[in-house]
């Protein structure tokens, strides 16, 4: 699972820097959407197990 977050996490500092570079509004919401999704992504992939969980 830690590739997986690492892998997340580097595609949300290519965004993040993306998003610094933006002009228009349209690439600024995609790119948010975009992090929004990753956000997601990583606090459910942080979320501990339940107890009896695989």
């Amino acid at each position: 699972m830690g590739t997986v977050i690492e892998n997340l996490l580097l595609r949300k500092q290519k965004l993040v820097e993306q998003l610094e570079e933006a002009q228009s509004v349209e690439d600024r919401d995609k790119i948010e959407h975009q992090l929004e999704q990753i956000n997601t992504a990583l606090d459910f992939l942080d979320r501990p197990e339940p107890k009896g969980a695989r």
